[in-house]
Order: structure tokens, then sequence, then C-alpha cells
């Protein structure tokens, strides 16, 4: 997933600055925007937001003020690089709810270190799953209502797995946990290997993921999550239980039930420029689309490409 960093400077010396410490990293992404365009830096909810004090033509509080005013950016991490030293003043800001102030002129590993460990802070405020590593709900829904303010068009991918309970009821808690994992990486591997710079793999928890692509064509990408999970799944089974095709699980009244080996539905939601207003509205075709996924035996997709 990319972090976009913004940094608030009318000049270019900090930019190039930046762009070169990080410019063997490519989830770092380096944007520069003027004082007069902090209005689209908030709409794309940054990772980061950097200030150059000495670079921009508006009062450095005012600015802290507007971004720390904007519902979606309430967390979003600042730092204020100045050349001004005066304790009063470096006070004054830090209370505007700046992060980390910087003073110039810049000792490059100093901020090298204070942006990534700023970033890293935020990411697990908004809520990093301890068992995949991959963002959370809060994450995930900022990145949602992100590119529904740019009025991209997208896919969200919705994933989860069929006779997981069941699964964990035969193998164990520790068992399922791998298969998770294993769900994860999955995911990870098809969405990455799409060559997008704006993708995006969350967790919402227990079986559940959501994935994000730019653009609206995914099927190529659910059809080999779904071969990589089929063929990979099979390794978190015994062979006589792959060989019946089920597993057997007592009900409460201690009667057997059969279920099928474990298997991945995946329902998706192209959005086209304009067709939603909200992550709400996303969400209740996504039930929808989730719901005939699941009707279908075995892991499958389905797409809603429906329009307004």
């Amino acid at each position: 997933m990319a972090c976009n960093i913004y940094l608030i400077d009318n000049g270019d010396e900090i930019y190039k600055c930046i762009t070169k410490l990080f410019q063997k990293e490519k989830e770092y992404k380096i944007h520069k925007a003027k004082t007069n365009e902090i209005e689209g830096v908030l709409r794309d909810i940054p990772s980061l937001i950097i200030i150059n004090e000495d670079g921009v033509d508006e009062d450095t509080i005012k600015i802290c003020d507007s971004i720390r005013g904007d519902e979606n950016n309430i967390i979003t991490p600042i730092i204020v690089i100045s050349s001004n030293h005066d304790k009063d003043h470096r006070v004054k800001i830090l209370k505007a709810g700046v992060e980390h102030y910087i003073k110039a002129p810049i000792d490059e590993e100093y901020m090298y270190y204070t942006i990534v460990n700023a970033i890293r802070l935020l990411y697990t405020n908004r809520g990093i799953s301890p068992l995949t590593g991959l963002p959370g709900n809060i994450q995930i829904q900022t990145e949602i209502k992100r590119r529904l303010l740019n009025k991209e068009d997208f896919c969200v991918i919705y994933l989860d797995l069929d006779n997981f309970k069941a699964y964990n009821d035969v193998y164990g808690f520790l068992n399922g946990d791998e298969i998770i994992k294993f769900t994860a990486k999955t995911i990870m591997n098809n969405i990455n290997s799409n060559d997008c710079e704006d993708c995006f793999v969350g967790h919402i928890g227990g079986d559940d993921f959501v994935a994000m692509i730019s653009g609206v064509n995914c099927e190529k990408i659910c059809q080999n999550i779904v071969i990589e999970f089929d063929e990979g799944v099979k390794r978190f089974f015994t062979r006589t239980d792959l060989d019946k095709g089920y597993i057997e699980v007592p009900n409460r009244k201690g009667v057997i039930e059969q279920f099928p080996i474990t298997s991945i539905s995946i329902g998706v939601v192209v959005v086209d420029k304009g067709r939603f207003k909200n992550t709400l509205e996303i969400g209740e075709v996504a039930a929808q689309v989730k719901h005939l996924a699941k009707t279908t035996f075995g892991s499958t997709y389905v797409i809603d490409r429906r329009k307004k």
C-alpha cells in the first residue's frame, strides 16, 4: 500500500531532498502542494503532511487548524520544518496539533526516521491486524472514502472464507490462523502482481478481507486468487479429508454434519465515478454480491457492474 506524503511548500529544495531520501522505497509517494492547494491535499487523506514554514505564504497555525478541522485528517500526522528556533514559537506550533517540529537547516537522517516513525505510528493507531499485519477497519473506510472524494474509478473486492468455522472446530484455532495468513498472502500476491501503484489490501477481521484496485478491470485478479487459494489450501487438510472432499463436525445435538473443504468467496463492487455517494451505499451493494458468491458451491467470485 502506498504511503502518500504531502509537502506544503511553495519552493522545491525540501521536496527534492525528501524525494531523494525515499527514492529507493516505492511504497512512499512524495507529493508537493502550494498553500492554495491544501483542500486537494486533505481530500486525498494523506499518510503524512509536512509543512515548510519558511516556504509558505500563510500562517502555519492556520494551516494546521484547517488540517485538524477536517474530519478525515484528524489523526493525520503533521511535521513542521522551520528555521525559527525560538522555544515559545515551537511550543505554539506543537499546541496546534503538530507531532514533530524539525529545525532547519535539516539533518537528513533525523528527518528520514521522523517521517518513517510518524507513518508507522499512524498505521498502528488506525488499527493493524496483529495476525496479518494488514490495515483494519478504520483504514479500510478511510481508503474507500479517499477514492470516493477524488472521484476515482476503482473496484472494491470483498473476500471471505466458506466453512471456516467448521475447519476451526476440527483442526483448531492455531491451524485456522495459518489459513488466515495464507489467505492474506494469496490476496496480496495477486493484488500486487497487478502492477497497480494505488492498490490496497485490508483485513476486516476473522476471515474477512477487503482489497481495492484502481480502474474497473478486476476479473483476472479474482480468477487468479481463486486458483491460487484452491491449490494452496490443500496443505492445511489431511489426505483423508481431501480424498473425501469434506470434513465431519458434530453439531450441538451430537449429530455428525459434513462440510466441504474450505473455499473462498469474492464479491466485487465496481465503483464508477458518481455511482455511489458514500461508503454505506457501497457496503449495501457489497452485501448483495457477497451473498450471491456464497450461494455457489466452492470458490467463486461475483462482480457487480451495475451503473447508477
